[in-house]
């Protein structure tokens, strides 16, 4: 295990010049840097079996979150209105009602609705783009979505909404062989009619509804953000100044770069720190980051939150896939199964992956996940299983523990950026299953910040 990791070390690439890196920390504002975002997904909320998280079990976690970003809103396709994605659970039941009346516990929390984030689909059941591109499109589509967010807010006691805009991704880039992939160029790789023919005036709109809810919002004394998605390009439809003008802070979807969805025939690290030798790289945390510093002052650095999954990304290994788990894995075989608790193909809550870290083949038919550590702080890490000879049970998953969300905390920290925004508290260890301590990969976040 450890020549693995040695090999990991050596084989996966520099990225970039150390001292360059160290060079960009910059002034930390107090009061400013440090935040934490726990988003949480209500859908944790019904689910059945181990995987659903009560108020109760949510509670303990509301101490160490600066905010709570409850997913998700979406929009009525007809009359683009804010509407709930969940009306049984959030109108029969007061789900809305019920998260914030938490406040009263834990008053240094404030509470956001986040809208979208690839959770409104369309009848095929599609992350649907459409809608909110067409919002943005009229005048009159905008205005309705102002007026029904303010009175959604004010009813249900919001301190204010998260824009989880839903705007087209960019399409996965074509492999070309096994280990090696040609990239294109870096920058403006995709055109905008590549996923969006009216790119620019979706870019110009955005910051024009920005700034329309930015002005009705301050007069209630509610906040304003953004949260990216992985894989929607800045470069396409953000612009950076204007938006960070508006905006109290911007959520970085810097997390699922590789997915089983995207690229079911290669495994590979799902959020890497830095760029990795022969991979697309803007594929890291760093690239990301530094892209929106660039594109502004250091002196908004204190807005930008650095995305942190509690989960991990699961592959299929085969007879082809090797048996050594060094990354990228090629001839992979789309999803691994789903976890017991989540029932999520190709996604691992921290607690599934922990299982199985610690399975021991006296307990079941395969053995154990193998895991990697990364020595470098670079990258991340992984664990896996190869596949058995009748070419069956191979694993691959690239994922977060402790010890790597305390790390990326600790890159944030040093660039002076305002904090973390950690997807999501519901995929936690929130029950202490692993090693008794509940929401570990959070906790380890926030001790670091």
């Amino acid at each position: 295990m450890k020549d693995m990791a040695m090999d990991m070390d050596m084989g996966m690439g520099m990225g970039m010049d150390m001292g360059m890196e160290m060079g960009m920390a910059i002034l930390c504002i107090s009061g400013e840097v440090g935040k934490l975002v726990c988003f949480y997904d209500a859908k944790s909320f019904v689910r059945e079996g181990p995987a659903q998280m009560s108020l109760a079990e949510l509670e303990p976690a509301l101490t160490f979150c600066n905010f709570l970003v409850y997913g998700y809103a979406g929009i009525d396709a007809e009359t683009y209105k804010i509407k709930s994605l969940d009306p049984t659970l959030t109108h029969d039941r007061q789900h809305y009602r019920h998260i914030t009346d938490l406040r009263k516990k834990y008053p240094h929390v404030r509470f956001l609705l986040s809208v979208g984030g690839d959770q409104d689909m369309d009848s095929e059941g599609v992350a649907d783009s459409g809608k909110y591109l067409r919002l943005l499109e009229q005048p009159e589509h905008r205005k309705s979505f102002q007026a029904s967010v303010l009175q959604e807010l004010n009813s249900n006691g919001f301190d204010g909404l998260d824009l989880s805009w839903q705007f087209p991704k960019n399409k996965p880039k074509v492999q070309q062989g096994v280990f090696k992939r040609v990239w294109g160029s870096f920058r403006g790789f995709f055109s905008s009619t590549s996923v969006d023919e009216k790119a620019q005036e979706h870019r110009e709109q955005f910051a024009a509804l920005l700034g329309e809810l930015k002005s009705d919002l301050r007069r209630s004394g509610q906040l304003l953000t953004v949260s990216m998605l992985p894989h929607v390009s800045a470069e396409l439809f953000i612009d950076v100044p204007t938006v960070l003008g508006h905006v109290d802070f911007v959520n970085l979807g810097t997390y699922d770069f590789q997915t089983p969805e995207r690229d079911p025939k290669v495994a590979d690290l799902p959020a890497p720190l830095y760029e990795m030798y022969d991979r697309n790289p803007n594929h890291n945390v760093q690239y990301q980051v530094q892209y929106w510093l660039n594109q502004t002052s250091q002196i908004s650095a204190h807005k930008l939150h650095v995305g942190v999954a509690s989960y991990g990304r699961a592959w299929n290994m085969t007879r082809n896939s090797g048996i050594t788990g060094y990354p990228p894995i090629p001839a992979t075989n789309g999803a691994a199964p789903a976890g017991r608790q989540t029932v999520i193909p190709g996604l691992l809550s921290w607690p599934e992956t922990c299982e199985l870290l610690q399975q021991q083949p006296k307990d079941r038919d395969v053995p154990h996940l193998r895991k990697v550590g990364d020595p470098t702080k670079r990258f991340g890490i992984y664990a896996y299983r190869a596949a058995d000879d009748k070419g069956e049970n191979g694993l691959w998953v690239g994922y977060e523990d402790p010890t790597t969300a305390a790390i990326k905390a600790e890159f944030v920290q040093s660039r002076g950026l305002g904090g973390v925004a950690f997807h999501d508290l519901s995929l936690d260890d929130f029950r202490g299953q692993c090693a008794g301590e509940k929401f570990p990969i959070m906790r380890s976040i926030k001790f670091k910040l």
